[in-house]
């Protein structure tokens, strides 16, 4: 029987999210090898913006594509929106809870957070988002791993962090969340809680086993349309963008019960987010609904909408 090297990034959490899959693929009577591959994104220190799309993605796909490994996983949200025509996207497998949460000192949420409290982040995006909810915080960059964050935390660097629940609940460390932030306070990234499961685009066997084994229909719509409308605003990953997608069921004109999309997205007004400034952010808001399988085209529709209501060129290289 054929072993399947599954490549993943070496860190705690990609390691977790990777034996996830590689635990539902042995159950499916499949041989597994998990292989890890070492990306620029791990081995550098700076600011993501300043290395550049793709960098926790690149190798990886480097490493598929030439037969090292035979399948690749990655956070979904890490996953430039371009395609790559060497691979397929074979499976998107059903998501965690996509929504940020918040890990404070002394067991305080966002709005008990005094003035002036320390919060950190490495995404342009929350960062926006929290000096948009005018709470007076100090929005402080940071890098590092799950560890680092909370570390900066318990050792009194920062008065908080936020980082995403999916990540907290694959590590098992959940119980250290002291808020699960409300979209309508802050939207996630697009994709956020989803993984992205590729292998060669002409490797037909593999492609089939993940598909059958590990993918989830309303997952894959949901994110299609959250990443539609990232690619939309030409905007990297890493731009302050917010987006989350809920399959909702709905009544069709014969009065059956169908699936569809309820697409809600968040963006930075025009000139009004410096990364590196501070003050109250701008942010514009919409939604739109529509047919399960029409996730493209919403989200599309959705960065049109959202254009018009003034929100800036986003192009540009979450964390």
């Amino acid at each position: 029987m054929r072993t399947l090297r599954i490549g993943t990034r070496g860190s705690a959490l990609a390691l977790a999210q990777t034996q996830l899959i590689a635990d539902e693929l042995t159950k499916a009577g499949a041989s597994v090898e998990i292989v890890t591959v070492s990306t620029p994104g791990d081995r550098s220190s700076k600011p993501i913006a300043e290395i550049g799309i793709g960098v926790f993605t690149s190798a990886l796909r480097d490493a598929l594509a030439d037969g090292t490994v035979d399948v690749a996983i990655h956070s979904m949200k890490d996953l430039p929106t371009a395609p790559d025509p060497r691979l397929s996207l074979a499976a998107v497998p059903l998501r965690e809870d996509p929504r940020d949460a918040l890990v404070a000192r002394d067991g305080l949420t966002l709005g008990e957070l005094p003035a002036g409290a320390r919060i950190g982040t490495g995404a342009a995006r929350r960062s926006a988002q929290l000096r948009a909810l005018g709470f007076d915080l100090e929005v402080v960059p940071i890098r590092g791993n799950v560890d680092t964050r909370l570390k900066m935390v318990t050792d009194g660097k920062l008065d908080a962090v936020v980082v995403a629940k999916a990540g907290l609940a694959r590590l098992g460390r959940a119980g250290e969340i002291t808020e699960v932030i409300d979209p309508i306070q802050m939207l996630p990234a697009p994709a956020q809680g989803a993984l992205a499961v590729e292998c060669r685009v002409d490797d037909v066997d593999t492609e089939h086993l993940l598909q059958s084994t590990v993918d989830d229909r309303p997952t894959r719509a949901a994110v299609a349309a959250e990443r539609a409308l990232l690619a939309a605003l030409e905007a990297g990953c890493h731009a302050p963008v917010g987006a989350l997608a809920d399959v909702v069921e709905d009544l069709d004109d014969e009065g059956k019960v169908v699936m569809g999309l309820l697409l809600r997205g968040a963006a930075a007004e025009h000139d009004s987010f410096d990364p590196a400034g501070s003050g109250r952010v701008g942010m514009v808001r919409a939604t739109v609904t529509g047919d399960l399988n029409d996730g493209v085209r919403l989200g599309r529709a959705l960065a049109a909408e959202l254009l018009e209501l003034g929100a800036g060129a986003l192009s540009g290289p979450e964390a």
